[in-house]
């Protein structure tokens, strides 16, 4: 706790290489409890398939190892594709959390504003043009999101860059983008069409540890430089003026915080490809049921965590022997919450 200072609700502080953050306590609670849910769905998703297993067996599988059976299909087959989806969910609820901070509005999503497209259009030009592998087509997504996040920036600057106006620009790029990635699969040749269709279409299935490993050091790499970013959310919150006079450049402040929120964006659509409106929702629901006066970063992250394990659990499950592309699942469940935030945003004003 922190003694001394009234910050209205229970605060806990965490320090890490002489920086510091602030938790509501309320928003840590919620944030291990749906940690704790995500990691109960995991479980269900590692003892479901062709060859169920039950949750204590998927439980030795894991820290014991003594069935061998069970341990090949547990970490071997299905533990790669629950890490990638809780740590990618993570990553894009955090992302998500970013962006509608900066431009304070709940649409100021990733996908909404095109930087998911973006990501999408880099990665397409490696894949159909270069012929690059999976090192390649992540940087060619990281790319292509900071190349389209500067081009909304410069589109939508005036004098300071406004949440409507940067949120406006970003749907009118994203839909250009859009039809470039169309012409792009267009012109391929079949084979490489279908795959950078099926790619585009948002899904888990088929990753191994291969793609673990450099997606799980990049994420970490953003997280640390998250945490000491994080302060400047709070303060940016307070408004232009206000973060200005306690010594804050606002722009440079801002513009940092826009290159994370792509880059988390990107390493997602770099792995799995373009998965939409988990950005979108889970900071709005981390923040709901965290009761926090901002965007909170943490409920975000464990919301997105929750969210992306349960879509791909119902992506695999809900017409199996046939799988979906969870970005499928992602669109029809989000599809709903963004005409409900729609019509909510249209009322309040």
């Amino acid at each position: 706790m922190t003694p001394g200072v009234d910050f209205g609700r229970p605060v806990l502080v965490l320090r890490f290489r002489g920086r510091t953050a602030r938790v509501g306590l309320r928003a840590a609670v919620v944030s291990a409890v749906l940690l704790v849910a995500a990691l109960a769905v995991a479980v269900l998703a590692l003892g479901t398939g062709d060859y169920p297993i039950a949750p204590d067996r998927v439980l030795r599988a894991l820290f014991v190892g003594d069935q061998r059976f069970d341990r090949l299909v547990v970490w071997e087959w299905r533990f790669p594709r629950v890490v990638l989806a809780l740590a990618l969910g993570a990553a894009l609820g955090a992302s998500g959390a970013i962006l509608q901070s900066v431009t304070r509005n709940p649409l100021g999503s990733p996908d909404i504003v095109g930087f998911n497209t973006g990501a999408y259009t880099g990665a397409l030009i490696v894949i159909l043009i270069l012929g690059g592998g999976h090192v390649q087509t992540a940087a060619g997504a990281l790319i292509g999101g900071l190349g389209t996040a500067l081009v909304i920036q410069l589109l939508a600057f005036r004098q300071n860059v406004t949440g409507y106006r940067l949120i406006i620009v970003g749907i009118g790029i994203s839909a250009m983008l859009a039809s470039v990635n169309t012409w792009l699969v267009m012109r391929a040749d079949l084979d490489a069409a279908m795959s950078a269709a099926a790619w585009g279409a948002g899904s888990l299935d088929g990753l191994s540890w291969s793609q673990v490993a450099p997606a799980l050091i990049l994420l970490a790499v953003l997280a640390i430089a998250l945490f000491p970013a994080s302060s400047r959310l709070r303060i940016l919150d307070l408004g232009d003026d206000t973060a200005s006079a306690l010594g804050l450049r606002v722009g440079r402040a801002r513009l940092l915080l826009v290159v994370l929120s792509v880059a988390l964006t990107a390493v997602a659509t770099a792995v799995a490809g373009p998965i939409a409106f988990v950005a979108l929702a889970a900071p709005q629901l981390g923040r709901r049921l965290a009761r926090t006066p901002s965007t909170a970063l943490l409920p975000a992250a464990a919301m997105g965590a929750l969210l992306l394990v349960t879509c791909d659990w119902i992506a695999q499950r809900a017409f199996a022997p046939t799988v979906l592309p969870v970005g499928i699942v992602t669109v029809s469940i989000g599809g709903l919450y963004l005409a409900y935030l729609l019509v909510a945003e249209a009322r309040r004003n």
